[in-house]
């Protein structure tokens, strides 16, 4: 950006980045924020552990979808969440 090369490819010069100006950051690249971006934009909700009883079979079939099983159950239960909230 100033022309002059880094020491390493794998290092940012924070100095320089944090001397900079808000003003002086180039965004051209960045499409703007729209209303729709942020109705489908998904914030990361904190977790809570919780003990639950399911039946067998429904945790069988989630666990040899991956390993990442828990995930998918969060998802399921999410989208019925969504599909029976009054609007």
């Amino acid at each position: 950006m100033n022309g002059q090369p880094m020491k390493n490819s794998l290092e940012s010069d924070w100095a320089r980045v944090d001397a900079m100006a808000d003003e002086d950051i180039d965004t051209s690249d960045i499409p703007p924020l729209t209303d729709r971006f942020f109705q489908h934009a998904r914030v990361r909700m904190p977790k809570r552990r919780v003990n639950m009883q399911i039946d067998a079979d429904l945790l069988q079939w989630f666990q040899s979808q991956g390993e990442d099983y828990e995930r998918r159950m969060n998802a399921a239960l999410r989208l019925y969440v969504e599909a029976h909230e009054v609007a």
